[in-house]
């Protein structure tokens, strides 16, 4: 972590901004919400429900991604007095996985909004190791509005 870098929520405060539970969560720290854009962290244990044979999987980059458009959907939530909404991912386009993610690294995400059409959001993920982007895809996220 930058000397400079800000940390809006670490693990024990991220359960406010996203509807998953432990051992689900796969987000540790956000980092930033702006405009169309949302950071996060995750430093990744050898316990972590996606981890085998010393790696982080797919399965988790994918939730990783998703997480972090949670989270800055539900920190702007939180700000306006809301509750976050929940959410699932309804389609998966262009994924590329360039790298795993070995235990004991740590791995920073950005998702950046592209479009919003009625319930759905198209968000476009990137996860980096260090500076290298190790994991990209398109994500369709559906959103169960609240009442």
């Amino acid at each position: 972590m930058a000397p400079s870098e800000k940390i809006i929520a670490g693990e024990t405060t991220i359960g406010q901004y996203i509807p998953q539970k432990p051992p689900v969560v796969m987000i540790g720290k956000l980092l930033e919400v702006t405009g169309t854009k949302t950071v996060t962290s995750l430093f990744i244990k050898d316990d972590n429900l996606f981890c085998s044979e010393g790696f982080f999987r797919e399965p988790g980059l994918i939730e990783n991604m998703a997480q972090t458009a949670a989270a800055g959907v539900g920190y702007v939530s939180k700000k306006a007095g809301k509750e976050p909404p929940v959410g699932f991912i309804g389609g998966l386009r262009n994924l590329h996985i360039y790298e795993l993610p070995k235990v004991g690294c740590e791995i920073r995400t950005e998702v950046t909004v592209e479009h919003e059409v009625f319930d759905a959001t198209v968000v476009q993920g990137k996860t980096y190791m260090g500076e290298r982007c190790i994991a990209e895809c398109e994500l369709k996220i559906f959103l169960i509005k609240n009442k």
